[in-house]
């Protein structure tokens, strides 16, 4: 596998020496002058090639131009995984604008409060989806937008809707229409690589999303390191329901996948029936998934009934995984290779990823080691997309090599900070350019990462901090335990106590307080959960990327352990 992967690599490498600083569209354009023909986007409805995205984006931005998007502008895309939002990113990167792409599911006021902090020009919105009606959303927050007559928003110059035709307002079809029938020509990008190409709002798995400035050259560098990394092969076909409004698809697929004339398969919605079909259909070689996804995968009853002999590798993150499910994965998937990693929207993307060769227990226990670069030039040290280091949380002072504390990283994919938000940016950032992350973790000897927990899930019972991270892995260990979260609930006496959700291993059985007791003989006392409750993995409250919002936890454990 080694030799196969060295190869791919090398191939990878031979097409890319060095690195160049571009557009992102330049470099969909220098991959469709070679691979015209092959698909860049498949779905069941839909086959986009290389030529197909091309010729549309060009379309859309001369449409958006007629709209008065220049460069510099930002455009907001409210876009599910729908094959157009593929053309349309890149239309709008065509012009020397920045692409805003908004969390599908955010209601009204949270429209509100992106549409109006990011200054956008121009919104194209889906008229419903999941049983959200945006029109509607944006009759509330900006009356009038439908004749063109809103003063809501100051920098809003039109709303463009996507699949429902509203006579009242632009649609996607005659934006489309209006670019085609101009013939006047397109100038030459303005944009330069270090110019912003996406202003992307954090999940907000607490408080207000903040909007992270990434420009062509962090996206572009990140997206060609995860595929040198991983070793893509020529053509590779990534099928995930990840949102590409979150940097995890929209870099380490769709971006990722045009250094190899590489297909992806978006699905709108996760549904792991559909996702084994999509394998089936489509021929996938190559899966994104977050933890929850890939378990629902391998225990789907019906798993048998598809030929999924096409996938050779899986990327699944976001959250702590054990080994027994890893092994689950590459058993009940036929995979061989199978990664984990770890990075945040700020630093563009992943910046570590495990190789294809770690046992198994590495997998489970870090988030790998700093991503090889590839390409002369990439990188600013030692060939690897960043570095890391930790330091207290509280004061910021470094700490010794291998101790435990809070990760900060630095490197060519690091953001330059919030759109508008000069306080926010300034407390990211330590001296020598180093990105906080406010995860607890540490930096193994071997250049692996570990991840301990989040600094501000941290909880304190008696006075004594906690980290939910230690009781979830101690737990996790049960074999009736699939997947287990540890949270600080309020409480007049302790200040706060343990309280762990456990989701239960299909037809596992385990009571409460043989969890306790287990946590008991294992840690010390005030590390032990109060309560142990149990829920069904769909009952969890994810962001669309998959990660647990431990504060809704919080607080649904309030209401479970409220007297009657």
């Amino acid at each position: 596998m080694l030799d196969a992967m060295e190869q791919r690599r090398a191939a990878l490498a031979a097409r890319h020496p060095t690195w160049n600083p571009t557009t992102l569209d330049a470099i969909l354009a220098a991959t469709a002058a070679r691979h015209a023909d092959r698909p860049l986007v498949l779905s069941d409805d839909a086959t986009l090639t290389y030529r197909d995205v091309m010729a549309r984006a060009d379309a859309l931005a001369r449409g958006l131009r007629l709209e008065g998007v220049r460069a510099g502008d930002r455009v907001a895309l409210v876009m599910a995984n729908h094959p157009d939002f593929v053309p349309l990113v890149f239309a709008i990167w065509r012009l020397g604008a920045a692409a805003i792409p908004v969390n599908f599911l955010f209601k009204a006021r949270e429209l509100a409060y992106v549409v109006g902090q990011s200054e956008c020009r121009v919104v194209i919105t889906m008229a419903a989806f999941r049983g959200l009606d945006y029109l509607a959303a944006f009759d509330e927050i900006a009356p009038g937008w439908r004749e063109g007559q809103s003063t809501a928003f100051p920098h809003l110059r039109s709303v463009i809707v996507h699949g429902g035709e509203d006579g009242a307002a632009s649609s996607y079809t005659a934006l489309l229409a209006r670019g085609q029938a101009d013939t006047t020509t397109l100038p030459p990008n303005p944009a330069d690589p270090l110019d912003p190409a996406v202003v992307m709002y954090t999940s907000g798995t607490t408080g207000l999303p903040k909007g992270v400035i990434q420009t062509h050259d962090n996206l572009a560098r990140s997206a060609y390191a995860g595929a040198y990394h991983q070793a893509f092969e020529d053509g590779r076909r990534t099928l995930f329901a990840l949102p590409l409004y979150h940097a995890f698809a929209l870099v380490e697929g769709l971006l990722a996948a045009l250094f190899v004339g590489g297909a992806i398969i978006p699905q709108l919605i996760f549904d792991a029936t559909a996702m084994l079909a999509g394998i089936e259909r489509h021929r996938a070689t190559y899966l994104m998934a977050v933890p929850t996804m890939s378990v629902a995968l391998v225990e789907h009853p019906d798993i048998g009934r598809y030929d999924l002999s096409s996938l050779e590798a899986i990327l699944s993150a976001a959250a702590p995984t054990p080994v027994r499910i890893w092994q689950q994965i590459k058993d009940r998937l036929g995979i061989r290779e199978v990664f984990t990693g770890y990075g945040m929207t700020e630093v563009g993307a992943a910046t570590t990823l495990t190789a294809p060769n770690d046992d198994l227990s590495v997998v489970a226990q870090t988030v790998g080691r700093l991503m090889d670069a590839g390409a002369a030039g990439i990188a600013e040290r030692d060939g690897v997309l960043a570095e890391y280091k930790t330091v207290d949380p509280l004061t910021g002072e470094d700490l010794p090599a291998g101790s435990v504390g809070e990760l900060c990283s630095r490197g060519p994919t690091s953001t330059s900070g919030y759109f508008a938000k000069p306080a926010e940016t300034a407390a990211l950032f330590l001296p020598g350019g180093w990105v906080r992350s406010g995860d607890l973790g540490r930096v193994r000897p071997d250049g692996y990462l570990e991840l301990t927990g989040r600094s501000k899930e941290l909880y304190k019972s008696g006075g004594e901090l906690v980290s939910p991270k230690e009781v979830e892995d101690l737990l996790t260990g049960h074999p009736a335990v699939a997947q287990a979260f540890a949270v600080g609930v309020p409480d007049d006496r302790w200040g706060e106590i343990g309280c762990a959700w456990i989701v239960l291993s299909p037809g596992a059985t385990v009571t409460a307080d043989a969890l306790i007791n287990l946590a008991r003989e294992r840690l010390a006392r005030f590390k032990v959960p109060k309560h142990v409750l149990f829920l069904d993995a769909a009952e969890l409250p994810t962001t669309p990327t998959g990660k647990v919002q431990k504060f809704r936890l919080v607080e649904m454990a309030r209401q479970r352990l409220q007297p009657a």
